[in-house]
């Protein structure tokens, strides 16, 4: 029997060997995004993401006959345990051939890692990893005749096994509905109880304004801090993680679909949309320059799905029927510009107001993740 030994990843090289040891997971397997490995690098790099001024990470490999089988990384995060008073550890990046005794290696050197540095508990995948809960999140265990959504996970079936052997509890499951513009716009009731709400409140909703991107972005955290804040292992953004993700993400943002709700002159909601960028990054092999950044651009109006991937009513404001005023507006706007799908994501298993707001949308469950989670 060959051994499995594990290495610390300490260089660029061991790095790349890192990243590229998924094609080998997901080698010919249709519905699998290729990360664009310039955004990955980016995540990773201690040095230019302001996550690592709370946190710290370690990434590990599993080789076998002197091949890459297996991946993990060994997360902490020090604003997640004071925001919850927890003392919980965290392991992202996992990607395993179908090798159980792989997996429990690398498993063993990131609970290693993290009670070392004194944690009861080690939770994962995502959570928060890769690095964040405010990046990709959880584990898919159902829907897998789909690729994923922009900014969410897709992984092999066998991994819920490799997990589940290694002794692993469910901590939470995470939801996606499915929305479909011709259930809402044909349904005369879900338009006049969303406009009936708007009117109530007179509630305006408008677009971004992308020449006051530094003053939208404060009233997005205003939104998004407090909307959250009593949500299952929510953790705020900081000043210069939410400038860090803005930067990132403003060159794809469609300003229509980035939506501020109003009421009297005051913020009281946001709702971040973004088109399936991953309609394009399914093509272009993780390879962002030179020919994959032309496609992004000349191909953006052909992306079918949008991803509704924050809506956020301040708690004075909920329980009004103001979110299915958002959604109808969203659903409006992506018709025009020619997207009629949507996937609200996601949405955890007992937050019952965003469960309710997706069926009154006609919503479809079609995709659930796990965080999983074990003593140390």
């Amino acid at each position: 029997m060959s051994e499995i030994k594990i290495r610390k990843v300490e260089s660029k090289k061991d790095l790349n060997t890192f990243l590229k040891m998924a094609w080998k997971i997901y080698e010919g397997d249709p519905n699998w995004v290729p990360p664009v490995l310039y955004d990955k690098k980016n995540i990773l790099n201690k040095e230019k993401n302001p996550f690592f001024k709370h946190a710290d990470m370690d990434l590990f490999m599993a080789e076998k006959n002197g091949e890459i089988v297996g991946r993990i990384a060994a997360i902490s995060n020090s604003l997640h345990n004071e925001v919850h008073k927890d003392n919980i550890g965290f392991f992202g990046f996992f990607e395993c051939m179908n090798d159980q005794e792989a997996a429990n290696k690398l498993f063993d050197a990131a609970k290693s890692w993290l009670k070392e540095r004194g944690f009861d508990a080690m939770r994962g995948p995502g959570g928060p990893a890769n690095p964040s809960v405010n990046d990709e999140y959880a584990l898919l265990i159902e829907g897998f005749d789909d690729p994923p959504r922009i900014m969410m996970t897709y992984n092999p079936k066998y991994y819920m096994d490799l997990l589940d052997n290694y002794g692993f509890a469910k901590a939470k499951d995470l939801y996606a509905y499915k929305i479909s513009n011709d259930k809402i716009l044909k349904s005369e009731k879900l338009i006049r109880v969303a406009d009936i709400a708007q009117r109530r409140a007179k509630m305006t909703i408008r677009p971004i304004k992308m020449n006051k991107f530094h003053e939208e972005l404060e009233k997005v955290k205003y939104v998004y801090n407090k909307a959250w804040q009593p949500n299952w292992g929510f953790v705020p953004f900081t000043d210069e993680e939410i400038e860090h993700a803005a930067k990132d993400l403003k060159p794809l943002v469609d300003p229509n679909l980035v939506l501020f709700a109003e009421i009297d002159g005051k913020t009281i909601g946001f709702a971040l949309v973004m088109p399936d960028y991953n309609f394009i990054f399914k093509n272009i092999d993780g390879k962002l320059f030179p020919f994959g950044i032309l496609k992004l651009f000349t191909q953006r109006k052909k992306i079918p799905w949008a991803r509704i991937i924050i809506l956020g009513i301040i708690p004075e404001y909920q329980k009004r029927g103001l979110d299915a005023s958002m959604y109808m507006e969203i659903v409006r706007r992506a018709e025009a510009r020619g997207i009629y799908y949507g996937e609200a994501s996601w949405i955890l298993e007992d937050n019952e107001m965003m469960k309710r707001g997706a069926a009154v949308m006609n919503g479809e469950l079609y995709k659930k993740y796990r965080i999983y989670e074990i003593p140390i």
